[in-house]
């Protein structure tokens, strides 16, 4: 039975280790949270307590590590509010934090490593966007993930693919929520670029099922309603107030393509309609 390592068992980390469990899969999983140790061992996943550093990598890391041959990374930067981060050399650099993980990669069983990034890397360009538009982030997470992207898929001693998915949204994340009843709301006629959590958790399985390492693929459900139709509708579909938007100014948004993700891993989408 083979193992994988799954770095974060958060929001998506959780759901996806159980479905990797369904497929014979033995896993390591991983939280900062002492509390939900537990949480992880009730499921059949063999818990770890990782808080990762920008100063030194956690002394449980290489047990972490132990006997997997695939390693899934998906934390999240935290580099909003008080985590904002704008500089490498920050005690909350999330590039610091993944590069102190690399002498222990070297070293380890891992042969093939998936890190979970964001289209965030794109930045603000107003255009349609696939895995062969140079990536120019400006916010600070955007920037981050793209420097660690590079750095990993840099390192020769194991396969790294990077999955950059859209907005997230799922049964207990609906974004129409945050959105309901605000005011001047920017870009209305930008396209959404979102995909549901179901999505995510089948695209990586598929990757792993197909060995497709090695490589980058924009992960966003092929369906890009305006923002101002889409939150409008789902915001009445949910009872709530529609927000309203600014509509003096231009609208700026990308498209992104997943094209690619839908050709090479003969991808179909779960939930195309969002």
């Amino acid at each position: 039975m083979k193992q994988i390592s799954i770095l974060g068992c958060g929001w998506l980390g959780l759901p996806l280790a159980k479905a990797l469990l369904q497929k014979d899969f033995k896993i390591k999983g991983s939280t900062t949270s002492a509390e939900k140790l537990t949480v992880l061992a009730a499921a059949d996943i063999t818990p770890y307590l990782v808080a990762l550093e920008s100063e030194q990598a956690p002394e449980n890391i290489s047990a972490f590590f132990e006997g997997s041959e695939t390693l899934i990374i998906a934390i999240p930067p935290k580099l909003r509010g008080k985590n904002k981060d704008y500089s490498d050399a920050n005690q909350n650099s999330f590039v610091k934090k993944i590069e102190n993980l690399l002498p222990f990669l070297e070293q380890s069983s891992i042969q093939q490593l998936l890190f979970v990034s964001s289209t965030a890397v794109y930045g603000e360009a107003n255009a349609t966007v696939d895995e062969n538009t140079a990536p120019i982030p400006v916010t600070e997470s955007g920037k981050q993930l793209l420097a660690i992207e590079q750095l990993l898929l840099a390192n020769k001693k194991f396969k790294t693919t990077i999955l950059r998915f859209g907005g997230l949204i799922g049964a207990d994340r609906q974004p129409a929520r945050f959105l309901a009843g605000k005011e001047n709301v920017a870009n209305p006629d930008a396209p959404i670029n979102l995909i549901h959590q179901d999505d995510c958790i089948a695209i990586i399985l598929q990757i792993i099922a197909t060995a497709n390492w090695g490589d980058t693929f924009n992960a966003v459900t092929p369906y890009h309603p305006t923002r101002a139709e889409y939150y409008t509708q789902k915001a009445i579909a949910y009872n709530l107030v529609p927000p309203t938007f600014e509509i003096e100014k231009p609208s700026v948004g990308k498209t992104i393509l997943s094209d690619k993700l839908i050709k090479k891993l003969d991808y179909t989408f779960l939930i195309p309609q969002l």
